[in-house]
């Protein structure tokens, strides 16, 4: 009989990330049929404590306090990065010169010229076997690969509307202490690259065009923070009377979009050709009451989809022929034929934050296994940049239009 031959991982960071990545590299292979077999080699971090006891938590075989070491390891087959985005591109190439495999967190990098040196690289490691993939999570949500499913399938016709809403309130306090997600010079952005982002790779993937065009707007509303405090999840209180940093990213982001025409160039509903449905966009960690509320509608000229993930078993959907005076209706995605829910439990009983870490381990393995390219690439994450670029741009220059 023989052996499933293993997949050796070694991670950077054992935060938020860190933690979901871990349970996900674990789970994958016990629900899933795998082509390698994933195994918790070692785990990187600066901290000698805090990474030995992260590994213990979390399962890891050894510990590193320096993420060079895992690129001279024999040992280590894939490098997954659980980092602040100023690292991503130099722990990615190092990893991907080293002929190890790449899963980054997203977004893929703190700027364009970051992002591109990295899909150069990977590029130059795909054409010897080395594969690589940026880990926006949501596209594995089941609700969400339906979606995508769906629109592929036509059922909402000609797309016109993409509204998107990432909403969350952990930012609210203001003595909420200051972290490095609150500092550019590790992050890159705020609310829009930590939560835009995912929206915007979502919305371009389900619905199979690029965002060409953006008008933005953002908005620090909390220009400085305590330094220190009790930290409570992601956010936490900090004392009002201490010393405070300043906060050097946005705390919320808008803009409206322009996206490309249909892909194979078809007519407009009034017979002229397709110029790209319009996207409005939100993002925001101060949304009081909204504690991870990704939103995303689509209408279209035969049917509409709705989606939240705070409700991330459901799938709104409306179609015009079908059901033109019932409204929307409402699908359970926990059916084994809906994306990733047959591995999991019987019809009803519904799958949860961490499963999409879990899918996202599946196809990159899958993929690995079978010598193909996995999705998202990072030149799919690059496209997500140059939108997050743009944002900014035009957010710096009075909200004027700016391409992608």
């Amino acid at each position: 009989m023989s052996q499933t031959k293993p997949l050796r991982v070694g991670m950077v960071g054992y935060a938020f990330m860190g933690a979901a990545h871990s349970h996900a590299w674990r789970t994958a292979p016990r629900f899933f049929d795998l082509p390698l077999a994933p195994e918790l080699t070692a785990v990187a971090g600066r901290n000698e404590e805090g990474v030995r006891a992260a590994a213990r938590k979390f399962g890891w075989d050894s510990v590193e306090t320096d993420w060079r070491r895992l690129m001279e390891r024999d040992d280590i087959d894939l490098v997954d990065i659980c980092t602040p985005g100023n690292t991503h591109a130099e722990i990615a190439i190092a990893a991907l010169e080293a002929g190890k495999h790449v899963l980054c967190e997203k977004p893929l990098a703190n700027s364009v010229e970051e992002a591109e040196r990295m899909v150069a690289a990977a590029e130059a490691a795909a054409a010897r076997g080395v594969l690589s993939m940026c880990g926006f999570s949501y596209r594995r949500t089941p609700a969400l690969a339906l979606a995508k499913r769906m629109v592929d399938d036509g059922r909402l016709g000609e797309l016109r509307h993409i509204r998107a809403q990432y909403l969350q309130d952990w930012l609210s306090d203001a003595d909420a202490p200051l972290t490095w997600r609150l500092d550019k010079a590790k992050s890159g952005s705020g609310s829009l690259g930590d939560i835009g982002a995912h929206s915007i790779d979502a919305a371009q993937w389900i619905t199979g065009r690029n965002i060409t065009g953006v008008s933005a707007l953002l908005e620090t509303f909390v220009k400085e923070r305590p330094l220190g405090g009790d930290f409570v999840g992601l956010g936490g209180h900090g004392g009002s009377d201490g010393p405070r940093g300043p906060v050097t990213v946005d705390d919320a982001a808008l803009f409206t979009a322009r996206f490309e025409g249909a892909p194979d160039g078809g007519a407009a509903a009034g017979g002229g050709p397709s110029s790209g449905p319009v996207g409005v966009f939100e993002a925001t960690r101060f949304a009081l009451g909204r504690k991870n509320a990704m939103r995303l509608e689509l209408n279209g000229t035969k049917g509409s989809l709705a989606f939240d993930f705070e409700d991330m078993n459901s799938l709104q959907f409306y179609d015009s022929a079908q059901e033109p005076d019932a409204g929307f209706r409402k699908i359970m995605v926990t059916e084994p034929s809906h994306p990733y829910t047959g591995n999991w439990w019987p019809t009803g009983h519904g799958l949860g934050y961490e499963h999409g870490f879990t899918h996202q381990v599946v196809d990159l393995v899958t993929a690995i296994g079978g010598g193909e390219q996995p999705s998202p690439s990072f030149a799919d994450a690059l496209q997500v940049q140059k939108v997050l670029a743009a944002v900014e741009a035009s957010a710096d220059n009075s909200s004027r239009w700016q391409h992608v």
